[in-house]
């Protein structure tokens, strides 16, 4: 007796299709899974009996094979044990085969047969939409892949209603989704004191979503600034909110009912590891720079983090994209965020303050504390600026400054210009195209040619002045990149 069933494993971000064959055959009772199972599906061996039993279809004392096609690719987790189950069921005759075709099933069984969800859905639900099949799975998972547009997820509470509605006896109706979920408030601009500059830093860094650097004393402004910045961004559209959505779900989290257009904010502890941060592990889970994916990756106190974990994060910055290298091949994960990185001046954070006696640091201490940031990974960091500490009069009397829907108004407009003229933001422009558009005339030509020597620009550094000077005349409303559009690109190279 033999049987199929769909289902899938999410390799990175990305769901596999398998299928499941299920061979039961006489001789010395067995119950065998091959196809480079991990120890989780090694482990369904139990719970899918148990869940037989308490359905009333106990294994019969026969010989089981369960193959996971392809063979090639490793198995994790338990997500396989709703389709093994089906699969035994449907080889013994207690369900349709071939009212399995048209299904995909993945999920966890509880010893007494609940339902139980997996990671990975919102890719899997994908994978499903392009096999033109119907889910099937728990209800958790059926609301988070009910998200995805045009897909069809049924959400049986337990095996035996999975099973009562393949035999045609007790009907599921599909999953409505969810309504997409509004952009949640955000910490808004006004509350800033002072800090023009960091401010319009802000601004610039979310028009073109450009990297930034603020470097500061301890208390200037400097974190309230950069989480200041979700506010500024437009929401995510519905193909990039199915994009992030499928990362959180790979990782095993989510971001609520609904697909959530909020742009996303991730700022991991210093003590991170290399496979937290950029991902990897066993089963090459996304890391903070994956979740941050579309969205904004700030790192607080960046020359604390470990050497490996900066260095590794040069790759996306360029490319968009994590490839973490393994036995069995490459697994690529989405990172295209921005980066916002605040340190302090020196390790005691005194090196700016106007009593040159504050800080304790020798000059070794502040070379080595600069040195962690290392020259290949600041040449990707688009905007510098030091920040500084709040003065009296700041600090006791500052007007309240512009609200971050007015900001974030200008910046959608500046978005939106770029989009129709180039079809992506600045900071995704390069080769011929950005320099037909950002190569200022007159008297910006000039100033273009003493910057390259006077900031001792390198390729990368001079492509990355153009994209951000293309982004001041955007915000200018200028069709053209100008000389003052250029020197204030320049101030936030220095």
């Amino acid at each position: 007796m033999y049987a199929t069933v769909a289902s899938a494993t999410v390799v990175g971000v990305d769901a596999v299709r398998v299928t499941v064959e299920v061979l039961v055959s006489g001789g010395l009772p067995s119950f065998t899974i091959v196809g480079l199972p991990g120890a989780a599906v090694q482990e369904s061996r139990e719970r899918v009996r148990a869940a037989l039993k308490r359905l009333g279809h106990p294994l019969s004392p026969s010989r089981v094979t369960v193959n996971l096609a392809p063979a090639d690719v490793r198995k994790d987790g338990p997500a396989f044990d709703l389709p093994i189950a089906l699969g035994l069921l449907a080889a013994a005759g207690a369900v349709p085969a071939a009212r399995l075709a048209s299904y995909l099933a993945f999920g966890e069984l509880a010893l007494d047969g609940t339902l139980r969800p997996v990671r990975g859905a919102v890719s899997v639900a994908v994978e499903a939409l392009a096999a033109g099949l119907t889910l099937l799975c728990a209800p958790a998972n059926a609301a988070e892949a009910a998200a995805v547009p045009g897909v069809e997820a049924l959400a049986p509470r337990t095996l035996a209603e999975a099973v009562e509605h393949l035999r045609g006896r007790a009907r599921l109706a599909p999953v409505p989704p969810a309504p997409a979920t509004a952009p949640r408030e955000h910490l808004d601009l006004a509350d800033v004191k002072g800090q023009e500059l960091g401010k319009r830093l802000l601004e610039v860094a979310a028009a073109g979503r450009h990297n930034a650097l603020l470097t500061g004393p301890p208390g200037a402004g400097k974190t309230m600034l950069a989480t200041r910045l979700p506010g500024l961004l437009p929401p995510l559209d519905t193909r990039s909110a199915v994009e992030v959505g499928r990362v959180y779900s790979a990782a095993g989290l989510t971001r609520g009912p609904g697909l959530d257009l909020t742009p996303p904010f991730r700022a991991p502890h210093h003590s991170g590891s290399e496979a937290g941060i950029v991902g990897g592990g066993s089963s090459v889970r996304p890391g903070e720079a994956s979740l941050a994916h579309l969205g904004v990756l700030f790192l607080d106190e960046a020359p604390e983090f470990s050497r490996p974990v900066l260095e590794a994060l040069r790759q996306p910055l360029e490319s968009g994209v994590i490839v973490i290298s393994r036995a069995s091949g490459p697994v690529a994960l989405p990172a295209r965020f921005q980066l916002v990185a605040a340190r302090n001046p020196c390790p005691c954070g005194r090196a700016l303050d106007d009593d040159p006696t504050a800080c304790t640091c020798s000059q070794a201490e502040r070379l080595r504390y600069a040195a962690r940031l290392s020259g290949p990974l600041l040449d990707r960091v688009d905007l510098h600026l030091t920040v500084p500490k709040l003065t009296r009069d700041e600090l006791l009397a500052a007007a309240p400054g512009e609200p971050s829907a007015v900001v974030a108004a200008r910046v959608a407009a500046a978005r939106e210009l770029a989009m129709e003229r180039q079809g992506c933001l600045n900071a995704d422009l390069g080769g011929p195209e950005l320099r037909r558009l950002a190569l200022p005339e007159g008297d910006g030509a000039a100033l273009l040619r003493d910057l390259v020597d006077r900031l001792r620009l390198t390729g990368r550094g001079f492509d990355r002045l153009l994209r951000v000077a293309r982004t001041v005349a955007d915000l200018a409303g200028s069709t053209a990149v100008k000389a003052e559009h250029l020197a204030e690109a320049a101030a936030f190279r220095l």
